[in-house]
């Protein structure tokens, strides 16, 4: 748990997960992507308290307000024969973005992904989204040209 004066950044609890609903959808529209939320709250409680964890979060809050939120996974890399984080998402509501929280979240990350012996951490975000480039190039962090794709299965 990172504690600040005015915010904390802590791990998920059950008791969050329709606000983190509710970001999730704000963060996929901001993103232009479709969302439902429809039975995703039962499936999230799986992914995130039930063993084997497959997915892990963390949470900004703000008094009782939580204002955004980054999820995270483990992976193994073929080229690297090495573990690595997979940063899935990374959200701020609009007042908090500017304030230095998105900083202090990639560096609870690097340190949870060094923590696990990561080699790396990875995460993508829309080729339109020039404040995150700008922000994660500020935070060291390096591009690759590549295409995304998705083969939908259901």
């Amino acid at each position: 748990m990172k504690n600040n004066t005015d915010h904390i950044i802590r791990p998920v609890e059950p008791t969050d997960l329709d606000e983190l609903l509710i970001m999730m959808q704000e963060h996929a529209d901001f993103e232009r992507a479709a969302f439902t939320p429809d039975g995703k709250k039962e499936n999230l409680y799986k992914a995130l308290f039930q063993q084997p964890v497959k997915l892990y979060c963390q949470v900004v809050a703000i008094g009782h307000e939580l204002v955004g939120f980054v999820s995270y996974a483990f992976d193994y890399s073929t080229w690297d024969a090495a573990d690595f984080m997979y940063m899935d998402c990374l959200f701020l509501r609009e007042p908090t973005r500017g304030r230095g929280i998105g900083t202090e979240i990639i560096q609870l990350l690097t340190t949870i992904a060094t923590t696990h012996n990561c080699i790396n951490i990875q995460w993508q975000t829309p080729s339109f989204n020039e404040p995150a480039i700008r922000f994660y190039h500020k935070n060291r962090a390096s591009s690759a040209q590549k295409v995304r794709f998705s083969l939908k299965l259901r």
